[in-house]
């Protein structure tokens, strides 16, 4: 009845997103909850068990809108940002919403409970997290959630890199890990999708998404003399 991409578009034979409805079959159709990504960053896997396959990864202070929880402590939903659609740990995530004031502009910062550099920190923070400051007291933004980043660390929501290869060649030297999107480990279209959300431009996450999605084919020919 459908061919939609799974990846896409969430519904299964049990349960649906609510604006799936007359598009899949499926028992019955939900319009889901949006909550927030707090851990610094949280797995998004393909099935509900941690060593099934990994797809992609959550950034702190990303809206993930669940569908179901399960009892064994996962979250089946869809990430707001990219659609991407899987399986995430529920302690990853608090319930609501927050309106973004920065992002994290250095490829790794610190969230701290207090503001010193002394404490341990409560999370770590990848570039292009984003956080909601409240205000900056000495040289740390203190977060709505009661935490301090350091003050130059962060960027202003609506301000973005010039360069997204500049951005990128940051991560040289980053072992490659499949499905991540962190200075800890990233894979190719990870990659493409950090750089070019520095710059401001949202693509989707996978690699043939992204060549159907974005850009123009360039002949090999037209490429010589470059």
């Amino acid at each position: 009845m459908n061919a939609l991409d799974p990846r896409l578009s969430p519904f299964r034979s049990d349960i649906a997103a609510e604006h799936l409805r007359g598009q899949v079959s499926s028992a019955r159709f939900i319009a889901g909850e949006d909550r927030t990504v707090f851990d610094g960053v949280a797995d998004i896997r393909r099935h509900p068990v941690p060593d099934a396959p990994l797809d992609t990864e959550a950034l702190h202070g990303e809206v993930f809108t669940v569908f179901e929880d399960s009892e064994e402590g996962w979250s089946w939903g869809q990430l707001v940002r990219d659609g991407y659609v899987g399986y995430m740990p529920s302690n990853a995530l608090v319930k609501g919403t927050i309106e973004p004031t920065h992002r994290v502009a250095v490829l790794r910062t610190f969230l701290y409970g207090g503001p010193s550099i002394k404490l341990p920190p409560v999370t770590s923070l990848s570039l292009g997290s984003r956080v909601k400051v409240m205000e900056i007291r000495d040289k740390f933004a203190v977060t709505i959630s009661g935490g301090f980043v350091i003050a130059d660390h962060l960027a202003p929501i609506d301000w973005f890199d010039a360069d997204f290869v500049t951005v990128a060649e940051r991560f040289l030297g980053i072992p490659y890990y499949w499905g991540g999107k962190t200075s800890l480990g990233l894979d190719c279209s990870a990659l493409v999708q950090v750089s070019l959300d520095a710059v401001g431009i949202s693509v989707l996450r996978d690699t043939d998404m992204q060549e159907r999605s974005i850009g123009s084919e360039i002949l090999l020919d037209e490429t010589k003399g470059n």
